[in-house]
């Protein structure tokens, strides 16, 4: 089987070293790919959100799969267009992706399907957002209505910085979200879907502030890791039972199957478990860890996908370790990251134990690896425990050698030490439609 990975990141990078593990995959290739990726698979220059020129790469490769991993290129209908030319595609239509492209969409759906979340309000203008604002109080939670990179949320306490970041929002021409503030921890499940079935992947956690405690501005994502243990043991099956195959029917039912993976973002609150938001995606960074466990063949599993084949998949396998990734990011990153710093040591992180890097903002330039984006590097590791993953993690980031990067000290660091507390009322089974 030959594959054409869409993207340019850190997701991408961990989906195309999956693929080249699969026996069934004879070739890879990746569209623009980066300078990591650009070392192990055949990478070609395109701008990945246009539709044609996809399309026409992937007919020129004969490639029997396409997998699409960004946000942009679902949104812009790239699934539609290789679809269209009779290849299969692992990444939902354009109408299938407002589950992400539109918060106030998916909530719409989820409230159709009865599937807990957030209550929440749509506001257009600054005298409605300043009313969802009081209506649900602090902590503020206002959310882009559209894609913003993962960095569209603002959670504060500061209602003049959540009015803020509304107004900015409306000036660009959007809406915003406002939700309830959800207590409690957050997790990440990925679950596979080919229009009618679905398949869980193992779930995550990541950490979406720049820096320490869960403090600073939202990022695309600067770390995570897999498995949990302290998550509840029926988490999975209840995320299936009352979020994702609902979620997957209404979507049917609508005309618009979904067919890809769907990112459920929770949290396990004390009124019990509510979806955050959904993305139409794998997420970033917790592909690079959740594939670093993966040991079913990759590309069968998204091309039944892409076929409609998941229910004669077998139960997935998975690496009994743990998994944790730790990402390095640009100086000034997220507001306004520097690029074109020369990277170092990436032989030398790579040459330990369990440890490999995997590029995300990178070019290459007169030979020589530089930064290209704001997070720059994952560094995963594989642990016997979360303690040992973290330090092998971390003892790969200290051979990374970029001027005035950034990174997190603490992935991980409360599960490692079974700091993290569950409520009480987070197996419960109320739901809230979401809307007001």
């Amino acid at each position: 089987m030959k594959v054409l990975v869409v993207g340019p990141g850190g997701r991408e990078h961990a989906i195309v070293r999956s693929l080249l593990a699969d026996p069934y995959v004879s070739e890879v290739h990746a569209a623009p790919g980066n300078a990591g990726i650009a070392q192990i698979v055949p990478v070609h220059s395109l701008n990945a959100s246009d539709p044609a020129a996809v399309t026409e790469l992937a007919v020129r490769l004969g490639a029997d799969l396409v997998v699409v991993g960004p946000e942009a290129p679902l949104a812009a209908g790239v699934s539609d267009a290789v679809r269209e030319a009779g290849i299969p595609v692992f990444g939902p239509s354009k109408e299938a992706a407002q589950l992400e492209a539109s918060k106030a969409f998916a909530k719409q759906v989820m409230a159709a399907a009865n599937v807990p979340t957030a209550m929440a309000r749509v506001a257009a203008n600054a005298d409605e957002a300043a009313d969802a604002l009081d209506t649900f109080g602090a902590p503020y939670v206002v959310k882009d209505d559209g894609l913003a990179a993962g960095k569209g949320v603002v959670v504060t306490s500061d209602r003049g910085e959540a009015l803020a970041h509304a107004a900015a929002c409306f000036e660009a021409g959007g809406t915003v979200v406002i939700e309830e503030y959800l207590d409690g921890p957050e997790v990440s499940l990925f679950v596979l879907s080919d229009g009618r079935h679905v398949v869980p992947l193992a779930p995550a956690q990541d950490f979406k502030r720049i820096f320490d405690n869960d403090e600073g501005p939202n990022t695309g994502g600067m770390g995570a890791y897999s498995p949990l243990e302290w998550a509840p043991a029926n988490l999975v099956d209840d995320v299936i039972a009352r979020v994702a195959q609902p979620t997957v029917d209404e979507m049917a039912a609508r005309g618009t199957p979904f067919v890809g993976v769907l990112y459920c973002g929770l949290a396990l609150t004390s009124r019990g478990m509510r979806v955050i938001e959904f993305n139409a995606r794998f997420g970033d960074p917790e592909t690079q860890a959740v594939l670093a466990r993966l040991k079913t063949p990759l590309g069968g599993l998204l091309l039944a996908a892409a076929k409609c084949e998941l229910d004669a998949m077998e139960q997935l396998k998975w690496d009994p370790r743990t998994a944790v990734a730790v990402v390095v990011a640009s100086a000034n990153y997220p507001d306004a990251p520097r690029t074109g710093d020369p990277i170092l040591g990436l032989v030398e992180a790579e040459a330990i134990d369990g440890v490999h890097v995997l590029h995300a903002g990178t070019s290459l330039e007169a030979n020589e690896i530089v930064s290209a984006g704001g997070r720059v590097l994952a560094v995963v590791a594989l642990g016997e425990d979360l303690a040992q993953a973290r330090d092998l993690a971390y003892a790969g980031v200290a051979e990374i050698g970029l001027e005035g990067s950034q990174h997190r000290t603490d992935i991980a660091l409360k599960a490692s030490r079974s700091e993290i507390v569950v409520p009480a009322g987070s197996a419960g089974v109320d739901n809230e439609k979401g809307l007001l």
